[in-house]
């Protein structure tokens, strides 16, 4: 597991196996998420790339309408 290290000024470097793997370009932006003391960064991209994520996935019953008693 590729490992590193919080520098004096609180900066890590992403290693390169790591950078290749996602493909992260220099100056990017990356969401910071934290959960349960985890830290995640999640690279972020154009909305248009998120076009087609969801192809083929079933709708039914997401937003379906509560009977009132």
């Amino acid at each position: 597991m590729p490992q590193t290290v919080v520098s004096s000024k609180y900066q890590v470097v992403i290693p390169k196996a790591v950078r290749e793997r996602v493909h992260l370009q220099p100056g990017q932006k990356l969401a910071v998420v934290v959960r349960g003391g985890i830290i995640s960064l999640v690279p972020q991209g154009p909305v248009a790339d998120l076009r087609g994520m969801a192809r083929g996935i079933s709708t039914d019953g997401l937003r379906g309408k509560v009977g009132r008693r």
